[in-house]
Order: structure tokens, then sequence, then C-alpha cells
């Protein structure tokens, strides 16, 4: 498993990549170092997210859920929404105005999760946060 380093709102995380998504580790993979936005959910629960409009990736769906756990990240290929990443910093179900989704779990932060919470409330309360995601 890879690891990689997350920065967003003053916080550094560490997340490992799922062995259970490998098309899109190996697609997400060559983006980094990737730079975002990050906003909080509006129908997911306590998330925050990277909307990504319609930008492919290049994927389908693979290791699915709508029920990630705290530290969880997923991605959206599109569909039903646009295309997306996740992260559950506390009670989350991934949906949208349309209805329940499922995104590809394929990162898992293993480091640095006692400070999730902290980040949510960080971009629930003042607004978008720069993201950073890049190779350890």
């Amino acid at each position: 498993m890879t690891r990689i380093k997350i920065t967003a709102a003053g916080h550094s995380f560490i997340a490992e990549t799922n062995p259970d998504a490998p098309l899109t580790v190996a697609a997400f993979m060559k983006l980094l170092p990737y730079r975002q936005k990050l906003i909080h959910v509006r129908w997911s629960g306590e998330g925050v997210w990277v909307p990504l409009g319609d930008f492919q990736l290049g994927v389908g769906f693979e290791n699915h859920t709508s029920h990630p756990s705290v530290g969880d990240i997923l991605f959206y290929p599109g569909g039903y929404s646009e295309t997306e990443i996740i992260l559950a910093y506390g009670a989350c179900s991934f949906a949208s105005k349309m209805g329940p989704l499922a995104g590809n779990h394929f990162l898992t932060i293993v480091e640095g999760r006692e400070h999730l919470r902290a980040l949510g409330t960080t971009v629930l309360w003042q607004g978008a946060q720069d993201v950073l995601f890049e190779v350890l």
C-alpha cells in the first residue's frame, strides 16, 4: 500500500491506498500532487468533498459503498450526480439530491484521524479550504 499525505486547513493526515480499488488508486496516483478545494457536504452528513463536475478519472465502480467510515475517502465516478471525492469525518451516508450514491473506497486515513472532526468543523464554519494530496 502506498502512503499519501493529505494537508488541509492546517492539518496533516496520512492515508493508505486501498488494495480493493486498484484501478481507482492507479488513476488517482497519476494526478499527484493534486490540489483542490474542500467544501462541506450538503446531503451526506458529516463529510467534506471535492466537487469535480464532469471530470473523468477513467474508472468505473469498484469497492464502492454508500456508508464510509470515519477516515474513508471515496471517489464517485459520476453518473447520477457530479464526479467527486468525499471524506467522512463523522456519521456519513453518501448521497446527493438524486438520493443515495456509492463511491469507490480508495484511500483510508491511518494517521491524524483525531483531527478529522476539527477539519470538518473548519470547513463547515469557515468555508472552502485548500487540500493537497501528495505521495509521502
